[in-house]
C-alpha cells in the first residue's frame, strides 16, 4: 500500500504544446503495472482549454468546481458544472476546459494501452472553441 501525503507531489504547470491558456495539474494517482490507471485534478482559468486530443481506453471526468466546457469533434459545444460525470469513449477525439468567464476544475481519469494515456492533436482554435452552446 502507498499513501501520498497530501502536499507531497508538487502541482505542475500544465505543457504549452497540449493547452491553451493557464491550466494546473495535480496529480492524484499514477497507478504501477500491472494497473493501469492514472488521475488528475486539473484547475483551468477562464478560457483555458486542452487541445484536441484522444485516450485509447477512453476518459472519465468528474468536475468539483467551477463552470467548463467539452466538445467532440463534430459534436455540440456542452456546458459543465460541479457535480457532472463526462464519459469519453476509447480514441473519442474531444477537448474540454473552462467556460469564457469562469474557471474550473476537474478529475480526470483515463487507462493507459501499451503506455499511452493520451494523444494529442492541434489546439483548439478560438473559433471552435467559442461557437454556440448545444
Amino acid at each position: 500500500m502507498d499513501i501520498h501525503v497530501s502536499g507531497s507531489r508538487p502541482t505542475r504547470r500544465a505543457p504549452k504544446e497540449n493547452f491553451t491558456g493557464s491550466v494546473l495539474q495535480d496529480p492524484i494517482n499514477m497507478a504501477p503495472a500491472p494497473a493501469r490507471l492514472n488521475a488528475s485534478r486539473v484547475s483551468f482559468e477562464p478560457g483555458a482549454r486542452t487541445a484536441w486530443h484522444t485516450h485509447p481506453l477512453g476518459q472519465t471526468l468528474y468536475v468539483i468546481s467551477g463552470i467548463g466546457r467539452v466538445q467532440a469533434k463534430g459534436g455540440p459545444i456542452r456546458e459543465i458544472r460541479p457535480g457532472d460525470v463526462v464519459w469519453i469513449p476509447p480514441n473519442e477525439k474531444h477537448w474540454h476546459g473552462a467556460s469564457p468567464d469562469n474557471s474550473m476544475t476537474h478529475i480526470a481519469m483515463q487507462e493507459a494501452l501499451d503506455g499511452v494515456f493520451s494523444t494529442w492533436m492541434e489546439h483548439v482554435t478560438d473559433e471552435e472553441y467559442n461557437g454556440k452552446l448545444g
